[in-house]
Formats: structure tokens, C-alpha cells, sequence
């Protein structure tokens, strides 16, 4: 692992679907676990307007992309330099489709939802040491230096480090790689209006609601085991039902 080269991306955008929003900022660090080898940083014309929700976000206005370059003029860069190696972020998946819809709304050749990539929300739940798997407070709870604004270069440098201590006790890819292969039980809801209660203490309508929905792989495997535990525990129709076990007089 330590001789490994990887690369960690970052990009902000308009908003949170891939195929529609727009990337207005983009960051990559190419890095071993002993340096830092190649950077890219572009601040990026969306051709749209930025909505003010995001901008409240990431700060970013449209008087800072005016002029800047567009996505398919820096793409073939950004490409490049990912090549084949590992893809680190913080929930990358978003990160990675939001780079492959702007290359095929642009026909530019582009291979890197086939690289291998690790997200550090997953690697941090595995972890389970820290109290939330926000990228922020695993810079606290790791002790890592604050590298300013919510940015895409400052977001990857805090990425970085935060890969290298919740990866430290894997000593190959594969390694790694097995340990995310299987759904990861998680132990609070990480959001929605029970954010950060206990799956044990979520009312049963909302785990049939929520188990409903189009979650990641882990909170919907562990929705399933809660109400799997319920169910064996002989409790779960009580709690939906609370006059379950009253008879009439």
C-alpha cells in the first residue's frame, strides 16, 4: 500500500444530480502514502447559473467562474493525470459520475468509473471510532490541520490525510478492497429528521418508510437488519402496532 500511487478528486457543483447539475470547481492531488506527486486545481465556467443554496455551500459566485475554463477544455487534463490509479473522495461516486456525464455531454473519451475507488464515508464507517463521518469532523477527530474554506483543494488535502489514517492498518489493495466489498452496518442514522439516533431507536414506520428508499448499500442494509433484529426479537409488529398485545375486556 505504502508504494502505491492514488489520486484524490473533489469537484463542487451546481447541485447534487450528476446528470443535470454542473461542476464549478475541480481538484485532483495525485499521492503516495510518503508524498504528494501531481496537483490540478481549476475553478470552472458551468454556463449556468449557480442556485444560492450552493452557493451558500461553497461560496462560490458567478463572478468567480466568469471567465474561467470550461469543463471540456480542462477534462482531457483531468483525465489524464487520474489515468488508471486508485480514485480516493469522500463520497467519490458522486464526484467520479459528475466527471463522466460532463465527458460524454462532451464526447471526450473517458475510463474512470473503471478504476478501482475507495470512499472514505465507507472506510470511516468501517472505522466507527468517530462520533460522525463528516468529512469535517474526521479532520477534528483525526487532529488533522484545517485547510480553510469548504473548497475542492482544500476538501482534497483534509481527503488525504484522512485516507491514510482510516487505511493505516491495510497493507495491500486487495485488503482494502475486500473489507468494502460487503454492506457495512452502521450504528446511527447519518440523516434525514433522526439523524444521528440509534438504529434501535428509530420508530418501526419510519424503517419501513426509509428502508423503501434509494439509500447507499450500507444505511439499507442496516435499516434491514434492525427490522430483522425486531422481527426475531418478536418486537416489531409492538412497536408498529403499540395496542398489539391488548386484548378486549
Amino acid at each position: 500500500m505504502r508504494d502505491q500511487t492514488f489520486v484524490c478528486i473533489d469537484c463542487e457543483a451546481t447541485g447534487l444530480d450528476p446528470k443535470k447539475d454542473r461542476i464549478i470547481e475541480v481538484a485532483a492531488v495525485t499521492f503516495t502514502f510518503d508524498s504528494i506527486l501531481e496537483q490540478f486545481e481549476s475553478l470552472i465556467n458551468p454556463e449556468c447559473a449557480i442556485p444560492p443554496d450552493s452557493i451558500s455551500i461553497h461560496h462560490i459566485t458567478m463572478d468567480m467562474v466568469a471567465g474561467k475554463p470550461k469543463i471540456q477544455d480542462v477534462l482531457p487534463e483531468l483525465i489524464t493525470l487520474i489515468g488508471t490509479h486508485p480514485i480516493i473522495g469522500h463520497a467519490v461516486h458522486f464526484d467520479i459520475e459528475l466527471l463522466d456525464q460532463a465527458a460524454k455531454r462532451n464526447s471526450i473519451p473517458c475510463k474512470i468509473k473503471q478504476n478501482l475507488s475507495f470512499d472514505t464515508v465507507r472506510l470511516a464507517r468501517l472505522y466507527g471510532g468517530s462520533p460522525s463521518n463528516s468529512l469535517e469532523q474526521l479532520r477534528l477527530h483525526f487532529n488533522i490541520e484545517d485547510e480553510g474554506a469548504h473548497r475542492a483543494m482544500s476538501d482534497v488535502c483534509v481527503n488525504i490525510q484522512v485516507f491514510k489514517r482510516l487505511a493505516v492498518d491495510f497493507k495491500t489493495l486487495k485488503s482494502l478492497k475486500d473489507a468494502l466489498a460487503r454492506p457495512i452496518v452502521m450504528k446511527n442514522m447519518p440523516l434525514g429528521k433522526h439523524k444521528g439516533r440509534p438504529f434501535k431507536e428509530l420508530p418501526a414506520d419510519y424503517l419501513l418508510w426509509a428502508v423503501r428508499q434509494e439509500f447507499d448499500q450500507d444505511l439499507l442494509y442496516s435499516l434491514r437488519s434492525e427490522i430483522t433484529r425486531r422481527k426475531h426479537g418478536n418486537n416489531f409488529s409492538q412497536v408498529t402496532n403499540p395496542f398489539s398485545q391488548l386484548t378486549a375486556s
